[in-house]
């Protein structure tokens, strides 16, 4: 169903139907989308170093839009536990050559996963469709570069910094409810500086500052975040809350991801941030199938951006 509204973005209650503008793409997100993670660094935790080269990056970019994704997010900075400060020229030399081939070559719509001012105006000239911030638009700059870009940008809730984020993490309320308050904060914050409501998309922020129980209570009650009335992203791919549980290996916790995927979907998400894109677009189907009483789901028929 499609809202008379606004025609880059409609919606009416959590879980309606609604597009999002996202530079010369329009995105379709009336049904769960997969979003295909295409690090660019040496040193992520599941994948660092194996798409450093630009051809083997747009030929992995390539395999995911193949295998359903409907859109590829490029990262040039590790946000792993621990990982160390990137400058932003470095992150900007990485990223930059990957966004214009996957633009260029593929047509693809690519989101860029950076905190950097410098890196948000690069990759939005060089034809980005989105930015996609674990710091939320918090670093110094980066809310007027995001306003000015004219891209959606997603939201993500964190506690500390990378270097410390996961040292005891620790929450005065239900972590459910502190990740609702702290996105109504920066949606806020967002709209008082231009950023309008119909550009923003949130992300709750899955193991960033947050122990195993955090992570798994936050998924239990994550329609929580329903009440803010915004598309979700979630993350969950490989990420050690599957590890812990499940006592496997990055290698083999595919079975655990596709789980929280179905999980997730369930409860409300609308793009799932993965790295194992063809099993989960299955797995998205599976489940919204089930939600809709029907085996013909949109992600079954060529849908694109």
């Amino acid at each position: 169903m499609k809202s008379t509204v606004d025609p880059s973005y409609s919606l009416k209650t959590a879980g309606s139907a609604f597009q999002l503008r996202c530079g010369r793409h329009l995105l379709d997100l009336s049904f769960p989308r997969v979003m295909g993670i295409l690090n660019v660094t040496p040193d992520s935790f599941s994948d660092g170093g194996q798409h450093v080269a630009l051809d083997d990056a747009l030929r992995h970019g390539e395999r995911m839009l193949a295998e359903g994704a409907v859109m590829i997010d490029v990262g040039g900075e590790s946000t792993r536990p621990g990982a160390p400060f990137v400058s932003e020229q470095e992150e900007l030399d990485r990223v930059s050559p990957v966004v214009e081939a996957l633009v260029r070559e593929l047509d693809a719509l690519v989101s860029v996963d950076t905190s950097s001012p410098v890196v948000m105006r690069e990759a939005s000239a060089l034809g980005a469709g989105m930015i996609n911030d674990v710091r939320a638009l918090e670093r110094e700059g980066a809310l007027a570069a995001a306003v000015s870009s004219g891209l959606p940008v997603c939201l993500m809730h964190r506690q500390g910094e990378p270097q410390d984020m996961q040292q005891s993490p620790r929450y005065e309320q239900p972590v459910e409810s502190a990740v609702v308050a702290y996105l109504a904060e920066r949606v806020a914050a967002c709209e008082t500086a231009g950023l309008r409501r119909n550009r923003l998309l949130l992300d709750p922020g899955f193991g960033f500052g947050k122990t195993v129980e955090h992570n798994l209570r936050l998924l239990k009650y994550m329609e929580a975040l329903q009440s803010l009335e915004l598309p979700l992203l979630v993350g969950m791919s490989r990420k050690s809350m599957i590890g812990k549980v499940l006592g496997r290996p990055v290698e083999e916790r595919l079975a655990g991801g596709l789980a929280l995927t179905a999980m997730a979907v369930e409860r409300g998400a609308n793009i799932i941030r993965v790295h194992d894109v063809g099993p989960t677009v299955d797995a998205v189907n599976m489940a919204w199938a089930v939600l809709q009483e029907g085996c013909e789901t949109p992600l079954n028929k060529e849908s694109g951006a």
